[in-house]
This record gives structure tokens, sequence and C-alpha cells, in this order.
């Protein structure tokens, strides 16, 4: 599964051919200094911003990516202190639907990535959990970053990068809902709830295709879901940051009006807050 960024909150409470580790890296900045950021600061050439430090490197000259490691809830806080002529070099790894956000902030054109591994501590070591994925004007950049680190990487189309975004967002909502519905972990899901996720997935299905115009196979993505819980099977899953993962899905079915009673069953018992 994707990394997540929970303790990277420092700020505000197809690789191309002609790409090569032997070539210069470009001048590359990480805000924020969690598990995420730490590790992405080892490259070579790389700047760090925290909320104590560092911050005059953002009025450098555009053109460089700014790889952003903070929590979803502090993207807001985090482009306050940008200067504009640098919000294109933004880069968003952050889990969860970012469309509308970035959409509401003209940043939907900006690079972003999925990231297939985790740090389980601040100075650790990356644990691969599977191929990074970024798509945009910094994808190839990013991916000579990770790979400058050990980490497999690969660049994708906009269309392809949200399809699988899509899937694990999917994957947050429907494991995040049913674990904390049953008490269960992602296995204990799969082995006794196999039903209510099948049918949870047909229903965000259909909401993700409406509100993101991407078309995924039902049985494709059941199947994939499977794989992803298999490779975190005691991860016991929630309704954490729900305005990003499972509320996405919420308010897209309304709009849409798309009808989705499991989801609306699972929400009437267990109250997420935003």
């Amino acid at each position: 599964m994707p990394a997540d960024l929970d303790n990277d909150n420092d700020l505000a409470d197809d690789l191309n051919d002609d790409l090569t580790v032997e070539e210069t890296p470009p001048r590359r900045v990480v805000i924020g200094r969690g598990k995420v950021g730490g590790l992405l600061a080892r490259a070579d050439n790389c700047a760090v911003v925290t909320r104590q430090r560092g911050g005059s490197t953002l009025a450098d000259p555009a053109g460089d990516p700014i790889a952003v490691c903070v929590r979803n809830d502090d993207l807001a806080a985090v482009l306050v202190g940008v200067p504009r002529h640098r919000r294109t070099d933004l880069v968003f790894i952050q889990p969860g639907v970012l469309d509308p956000w970035l959409e509401d902030h003209g940043l939907e054109g900006n690079t972003r990535g999925l990231l297939y591994f985790t740090v389980p501590a601040p100075g650790g070591q990356a644990v691969p959990g599977g191929v990074s994925r970024f798509t945009g004007p910094h994808a190839n950049a990013m991916a000579l970053w990770l790979e400058s680190l050990g980490l497999r990487t690969e660049v994708v189309g906009r269309k392809a990068f949200t399809a699988v975004a899509l899937e694990v967002a999917i994957w947050s909502a429907a494991f995040g809902m049913l674990c904390e519905r049953f008490g269960l972990d992602v296995a204990g899901v799969l082995d006794t709830h196999g039903p209510e996720l099948t049918a949870l997935g047909h229903e965000l299905c259909a909401v993700g295709r409406a509100g993101l115009g991407v078309e995924l196979d039902p049985d494709a993505l059941l199947a994939n879901l499977r794989v992803y819980a298999g490779g975190a099977p005691r991860d016991r899953t929630g309704v954490q940051d729900w305005r990003w993962r499972g509320g996405w899905f919420h308010d897209a079915a309304r709009i849409h009006r798309i009808k989705t009673p499991i989801q609306d069953a699972l929400i009437a018992r267990l109250k997420p807050s935003r």
C-alpha cells in the first residue's frame, strides 16, 4: 500500500530512457521532516523546509521539485507559505482523494505521486511494497530522486495515475469503514465479511466513475483490493482523515445521485467526523 504521511506534519500543526543515475540531480526541496520527508531528505542536493527553518529556500527560482510531505489537513497552511512562482513545483504525495482540493487551488496540473513503501520509524530505512508512481511535470525528476534512494519508481500518464489512485482510495475507504464497524483487522474483514466488501467495492467504484471520470473493472478492482490487503493483513485501519477518504465518496455519491446503501448504513452507524 502507498505510504501514509500521518507523522509528516512538521508544518502547520515510463522513467524516460534518457534518465540515468549518473546525471547531476536538480536541487530538491522537502517540506516536512516526518518519516517520509526525512527519508527523501537523504538524497543528494536536498534542502529541507520545516516550520522552524529553511523557508528562504522556497524563494529560489522555479523549476525544481518541492516534495510536500505533510498530512492532508496541513496542505492549506503549507500553501500559504509557498511563493506563487514556486507553486507549480509542488509535488503532492498524500493519500486519499486530493482532486477537489487541488482544483480549488489551481493545482490540478501539478505533479502527484503514490508511494509504495513504508518508513517504520523516523530515521529508519524504507520498506518497499511495490513500484511508486508519479505523474506530472516533475514526474521524471521525482522518479530519479526515489531511485537514487533505491526505490523502484514508474512515470505514468495522468489518466493511468488517477485510476490507480482511485483503487487505493477505494481500498482505504472500504476497509476503513468495515474494520471500524466490525472491530477487525484487514484479514478479518476478508475472512468474515467478504460479501459486504464486494458490495461496498461496487458502490465506491460507481461513485469514482462518476466523480473522477475513471472507468474501473469491478472484478479487477475487487481482485486488486484483496492483493493490497494481502500486503497488510494485520492493519486495523479506520475512518480517520474522513474528508480525504470515505468522506469524498459520501459527498460525491450525493452530488451525482448514486445510491450507496451499504456505505450509507456504515456511515450512519460509525458517524465519522471531518
